[in-house]
């Protein structure tokens, strides 16, 4: 059986008295897009936090590709090819969005037409393209997602952590982000992604993990999970699973008609 891309052994962060994660253990194989789903304060950030090295955690191991990675800072996980979005898109508001992409760039090429042409490729494939040259400050908040997924893509990872990157889009734009995300992983990058949009999740993930309380309570494909009692009473409330359990089944009709 092959070594997962990236495996979690009983790992908790406490921060005085408040246990944040609970003894996480899971396994990601290398491929394709894994979603971290659950309610605000599970803990899914500060989860992503101690994978990319922002935290370190109070206990437990954390394996990438076979290496133990366990409290290794950021600027070495990302010469690892780990590399992570944020919550709040923060980019740099003096720099245009091609001199914004090439700073993660820089970590591979040193020279700066070299930084500022790979900077110009991967704007394309986030469908920036014809925004290089905007300054980052005049980007909608759509755009911003882009560019945040685009500067962490700069770094050349094998593993992108993606933290609510649809968040705040409304429907068109995140349709629109949804192929964006697939095509990554046609290039062979593995997604493991923090998501409350559960559609885009349904159409995206083929597994996820369902974090309540610090704590992994379900895992497995999509339509197994929203089913699933327990993450129904602590996160999806029964509305929303049923819609989605729906949208699940149709789609599977579509597929097989």
């Amino acid at each position: 059986m092959a070594e997962p891309l990236l495996r979690l052994e009983h790992v908790g962060k406490r921060f005085d008295g408040l246990l944040a994660v609970d003894d996480v253990s899971l396994a990601i194989a290398a491929g394709g897009v894994t979603a971290l789903i659950g309610p605000n304060g599970a803990g899914k950030t500060t989860l992503f936090a101690i994978i990319s090295g922002f935290q370190p955690p109070s206990a437990g191991k954390i394996f990438h590709d076979g290496t133990d990675i366990t409290g290794l800072p950021p600027h070495l996980l990302a010469r690892r090819g780990i590399a992570r979005t944020f919550q709040i898109a923060q980019p740099f508001a003096g720099l245009s969005v091609r001199e914004n992409i090439a700073v993660g760039a820089h970590l591979w090429r040193r020279a700066r037409a070299d930084a500022l042409a790979a900077a110009a490729e991967i704007a394309a494939a986030v469908g920036l393209g014809d925004l290089l040259d905007r300054p980052a400050s005049d980007l909608t908040t759509a755009g911003q997602k882009r560019l945040e997924v685009a500067r962490a893509l700069a770094t050349a990872p094998k593993l992108l952590l993606l933290d609510e990157v649809l968040a705040g889009l409304n429907p068109g734009e995140v349709a629109g982000m949804v192929p964006v995300l697939r095509a990554l992983t046609e290039r062979g990058i593995t997604i493991l992604m923090i998501e409350h949009v559960m559609q885009a999740v349904m159409r995206l993930a083929a597994h996820v993990f369902v974090l309540v309380e610090g704590r992994i309570v379900a895992e497995g494909a999509p339509s197994a999970v929203v089913g699933n009692p327990r993450v129904v009473e602590a996160y999806l409330g029964r509305g929303a699973a049923a819609r989605l359990a729906a949208g699940a089944a149709g789609a599977a009709g579509g597929a097989h008609a």
